[in-house]
């Protein structure tokens, strides 16, 4: 029997998951690293394996973000995101992708407490989903846990400027580092992630020239949301970014309009089935 490493596909004709004969070729994380000041990275969010198999070709990395706790389960915040939801979505989009490197959002209180409770934590995830890293908020009094993890081989995108798990604090979404104090902060929580060994960065909603210095000064590459075209990558919540939402941050540029597609959809199937024009003959099995 053969060991080679195998995905799942999506079967769109039948609806099934399948295995692919053809051995897994996924961008790797140290070459994620090697794409510091190259080609931009291209990395979006992902929840599903549907959507995962459409995003996979165009993306070099697929975030499983807990911003499912709003865009998939309603959640007000991300505060109530679970390891169970990590891991069931993160497994999902593994199975949906074949090029992209995976990488799992850990969930607030997952991490926070102690390396070791860090390291129990992100193992799970990655043995239960198959991806290649796991992300976590925060900065410097995180480096350490940082180090701890990527010792022990689990690779870590770091995430600082703007951290959603931690709105509680900062009372909000908005941009951060408008005063010489939190900019200098900032900088300082993104050297002292990368030094600890993170192999990427998000920067999010931070003032330009913040997220352009930083870019500059660590050894990683940098994906922004809401930073800068300068940075080594960009990443936005796909749903955003399709238009599936009418109200969206302002750093989201909307490259499609799906939720008026979607509408519109709904409205022709509601008015078939109204008017009995739907399902039709093509969709029907008569006798033989």
């Amino acid at each position: 029997m053969s060991t080679r490493p195998q995905t799942l596909t999506f079967d769109t004709s039948t609806s099934r998951a399948n295995p692919t004969p053809s051995p897994m070729k996924r961008l790797t994380v140290p070459r994620i690293r090697q794409r510091k000041g190259g080609e931009p990275l291209v990395m979006l969010t992902a929840y599903t394996v549907r959507m995962a198999q459409l995003l996979d070709p165009h993306c070099d990395m697929l975030l499983v973000g807990d911003s499912l706790g709003q865009v998939i389960y309603g959640l007000p915040h991300t505060v109530a995101v679970t390891m169970e939801m990590m891991a069931a979505h993160g497994a999902a989009v593994v199975r949906g992708s074949y090029h992209a490197a995976v990488i799992v959002d850990m969930p607030f209180g997952s991490y926070e407490a102690s390396p070791e409770q860090a390291f129990v934590n992100a193992s799970r995830l990655l043995k239960e989903t198959g991806a290649a890293a796991v992300k976590i908020e925060g900065g410097r009094v995180l480096a350490p846990t940082v180090e701890f993890l990527t010792s022990r081989g689990i690779p870590v995108m770091a995430h600082v400027g703007l951290t959603p798990q931690a709105v509680n604090i900062l009372g909000g979404y908005g941009v951060r580092g408008k005063s010489p104090e939190e900019a200098k902060s900032i900088v300082e929580d993104a050297v002292a992630m990368s030094d600890a060994g993170a192999f990427s960065m998000v920067i999010e909603g931070v003032l330009e020239p913040i997220a352009i210095e930083i870019t500059n000064k660590i050894d990683c590459p940098t994906i922004g949301i809401g930073a800068s075209a300068q940075c080594d990558g960009q990443v936005l919540v796909t749903e955003d970014m399709l238009g599936l939402f009418d109200r969206v941050p302002k750093f989201v540029k909307k490259f499609g309009n799906m939720g008026m597609s979607v509408e519109e959809a709904v409205r022709e199937y509601a008015s078939g089935v109204r008017d009995r024009s739907f399902p039709g003959p093509d969709q029907l099995y008569e006798p033989v």
